[in-house]
């Protein structure tokens, strides 16, 4: 089973993510991408990165013109990259396990009403945005729902 945060871009908070803009995409992920540039771009116009941080880290990136899937990133400075990606797009991540934003300040004002109350809102770096999508916090809430057995 994989595990994707998704990429969206709201404004002015309408309910439908906006176009994100394909040049800032290729200028933050193509210096990291360690796969086949003959593949980059798809024949349908989506695009797909293998990125690898040089710290450590990597993950397949999904692009089409409204959203970005990360495929199974891995911890370590993969979530730099997604982190200078978020900010530079000026868009959100949201979490695969309940689909809150995690987000600067600066987008939360243009989420829908629906996602503000509960977005998460940090200084978009790769450290914080991974405690947001993968912290001990949603560990915890997972081993405490009722029936679920196990230690917390």
């Amino acid at each position: 089973m994989s595990w994707s945060p998704a990429i969206y871009k709201f404004v002015d908070g309408g309910d439908i993510p906006v176009l994100m803009d394909q040049a800032t995409v290729r200028a933050v992920l193509e210096p990291y991408d360690i796969g086949d540039p003959q593949r980059t771009e798809r024949p349908d116009g989506t695009m797909e990165f293998w990125v690898r941080a040089p710290t450590g880290g990597e993950a397949e990136m999904l692009v089409d013109e409204y959203g970005i899937l990360v495929e199974r990133p891995t911890v370590g400075g993969v979530f730099d990259i997604v982190a200078e990606l978020l900010s530079r797009l000026g868009a959100v991540a949201l979490r695969p396990s309940d689909s809150v934003a995690v987000c600067r300040a600066e987008e939360h004002p243009h989420l829908p009403p629906a996602m503000r109350e509960d977005a998460l809102v940090i200084e978009m770096t790769g450290g914080a945005l991974e405690y947001a999508l993968t912290g001990p916090h949603l560990r915890r809430k997972e081993h405490s729902r009722p029936g679920r057995r196990g230690a917390a």
